[in-house]
């Protein structure tokens, strides 16, 4: 037993997490840079309990990292994990970026997620959604030299979209994101405070994990692993993180080959909910599929929303905060 010094008050813990706990492994034959992340939404629990069991297949022996190196954050937003919310103090996958001066917990977590995201290479990034559907992977864009999101390695972006084994392909995020922001920077101010005002009204508002690494030479991909309470997810992204590995020749077993076609999709619009009476007309899964007309919900003033043509609604989010985003509009890519 040990004796207390007399008069000392009793510790408390710190109302906000002070450190991210990372895990590091180099294989002794030189190869890439991995970074795998988990509940970077902290109610997104399905990479978390993956990595965890694989960090202790690691620790036994049963999985072996012989080339080049993978470090594995199994909650990379502990204030919202701690919390059994999405976010902390605001959504740490948009506004990606270092802060000078941090005004949130997520921006003291993005100047350490940030290096982070330099000193790697490739990214996997695990998630799960609100709603019941299939899961899927988010690529970035071709191949371009615009201003927007520059890129030049989306064949093996493509590679490692596939080999996750997530059934559908989405692309077109940050473009989307992008004219969603034009729209919103000119409506009123919706209810809510300043800062997240001007978060919602910033381009680089769109910029997550998966951008960010793409704009500093690397490239990722986001899983989204099924919805949130699926028991199946975790093993969805136990099998994205095995298969990322053997893809990247980092451990030695092989790499499963399917012949399964993918459907890929790209996202065209953003709808945002004006207000916390905003409802959709019925229980939305992402890709479900409406044509032209169909109803897809009502406005607290009694105006109708409907879908502006044929394709799939994606990300529907029922408690979407005000002038946030409410659900995507998604087509198939044509070429």
């Amino acid at each position: 037993m040990t004796d207390k010094h007399p008069g000392a008050a009793p510790s408390s813990p710190p109302p906000h997490p002070t450190h991210l706990h990372t895990h590091t492994f180099h294989g002794l034959a030189p190869g890439p840079k991995l970074l795998i992340l988990g509940a970077v939404h902290g109610n997104e629990v399905c990479g978390t309990k993956a990595i965890t069991q694989l960090l202790q297949d690691i620790d036994s022996g049963h999985l072996n990292i012989e080339r080049g190196s993978v470090t594995f954050v199994p909650i990379t937003n502990p204030l919202a994990y701690k919390r059994q919310q999405r976010t902390g103090e605001r959504n740490l996958n948009r506004n990606m970026a270092p802060s000078a001066i941090a005004q949130d917990f997520e921006d003291r977590i993005a100047n350490v997620l940030c290096p982070l995201l330099d000193a790697h290479e490739v990214l996997l990034d695990l998630h799960s959604f609100h709603t019941g559907g299939a899961p899927f992977v988010m690529i970035g864009p071709q191949n371009n030299s615009g201003t927007l999101e520059p890129f030049s390695d989306a064949d093996a972006e493509m590679q490692l979209a596939l080999c996750t084994g997530a059934p559908r392909i989405v692309e077109g995020w940050l473009d989307t994101y992008a004219r969603g922001v034009q729209r919103r920077a000119a409506t009123p101010v919706p209810a809510g405070t300043a800062r997240a005002q001007t978060l919602v009204t910033n381009p680089n508002y769109g910029v997550g994990t998966a951008e960010y690494m793409r704009s500093r030479g690397g490239y990722g991909v986001t899983l989204e692993c099924g919805q949130h309470d699926d028991p199946q997810g975790v093993q969805v992204a136990r099998h994205a993180i095995l298969q990322t590995l053997a893809l990247l020749n980092m451990v030695s077993q092989p790499l499963e080959t399917s012949t399964t076609e993918r459907e890929i999709l790209r996202l065209v619009d953003v709808t945002d909910r004006e207000h916390a009476g905003d409802s959709f007309a019925r229980e939305w899964r992402s890709f479900d599929a409406v044509q032209a007309g169909d109803l897809i919900g009502t406005r607290h003033s009694g105006a109708q929303v409907t879908a502006p043509h044929d394709g799939f609604v994606v990300f529907p989010n029922p408690r979407a905060e005000p002038g946030q985003e409410w659900f995507y509009m998604a087509r198939r890519r044509t070429a």
